[in-house]
């Protein structure tokens, strides 16, 4: 029995069951570790045949889809920081509008893409491979508890120094919204002018700067790309046509059940075997960057779009 379905924008036939296991998978992900996902979604689709344009239009409307569920599924938990989560989300808008403007001006520099790279593989390489050490460390109960305090470091200093302090009590701390949204002004230049949506940059950034616990961190980090998502998916609808609504269905059904059973797994997780993880899937996504950097492609075709 045949069970292929015709992509009416895709213009060809995949199997049914192929685009509800991707759509499965990368839901999983997405509940798991709070990650959008794209990263792995869109090349995915380009390889069963979906065009690139396609590929990245139909799977940001797919994230909407696990976004939201996964959003659901955390805060009955009480696990999503909605105010931590508007702040990062409103300094991604505003970072994201300056990243579209500065691609422009970057790209007039001649080798500005791959020095955009370059210093993406090092930044991902660095941030995984810090969340794996510290995390094998906590798994190992090695962590030194008991060592004297370090000197605040100068990013400490300057965030404790931030004016109109405010308790996020989902959270735990006390800080400046200055924080938050500048850091989510930086991400979101970042996933602009890389064409993703930030998440796997967004989490280590809440865990490590912000010193969220890993738990909210999750939950959080699903409510700021839903929003995200959102915004794309109506641009891409809008301007460019290129949402396949069969395949986005599709998908999002798959996703919507993966990301149930992702965000329940999260927290039978402990915080450093969920770091771990993410630590694993961030040096994953380094090391195919880094392949594309170091690997001709076969085409030269840009598919950017992916959100992570």
């Amino acid at each position: 029995m045949d069970f292929a379905v015709f992509l009416p924008v895709a213009n060809n036939a995949v199997n049914v069951f192929v685009l509800l296991g991707l759509g499965g998978g990368v839901g999983f992900l997405s509940g798991l570790f709070g990650v959008g996902g794209g990263f792995l979604m869109t090349p995915l689709l380009i390889m069963i045949g979906v065009p690139p344009t396609v590929a990245a239009a139909s799977d940001s409307n797919q994230i909407v889809a696990a976004s939201t569920s996964g959003t659901f599924i955390h805060a009955r938990a009480r696990c999503v920081d909605f105010k931590m989560g508007t702040l990062l989300f409103l300094g991604g808008i505003v970072g994201g509008t300056i990243g579209v403007y500065l691609i422009k001006v970057l790209r007039e520099l001649g080798e500005a893409d791959f020095l955009i790279n370059v210093t993406y593989v090092l930044m991902l390489g660095g941030i995984g491979s810090y969340m794996f050490l510290e995390s094998l460390e906590g798994l190992r109960g090695r962590r030194r508890t008991a060592a004297p305090p370090e000197k605040p470091s100068i990013y400490s200093r300057m965030a404790r120094a931030l004016p109109w302090r405010m308790e996020f009590p989902r959270s735990g701390i006390t800080l400046s919204p200055v924080t938050p949204l500048a850091l989510g002004t930086l991400v979101g230049i970042l996933a602009a002018i890389m064409g993703v949506g930030g998440g796997f940059i967004m989490v280590p950034v809440m865990v490590y700067l912000l010193r969220m616990p890993m738990h909210v961190v999750v939950g959080t980090s699903l409510f700021q790309v839903l929003f995200t998502c959102v915004h794309v998916t109506i641009l891409q609808s809008a301007l460019n046509q290129t949402v396949d609504v069969v395949l986005a269905l599709l998908l999002l059904l798959g996703s919507v059940i993966g990301v149930q059973a992702g965000a329940r797994m999260s927290r039978r997780l402990n915080a450093d075997q969920l770091k771990i993880l993410m630590a694993v899937v961030v040096l994953a996504v380094m090391a195919k960057m880094l392949l594309g950097l170091l690997v001709t492609p076969s085409a030269l075709v840009s598919y950017g779009g992916g959100h992570g």
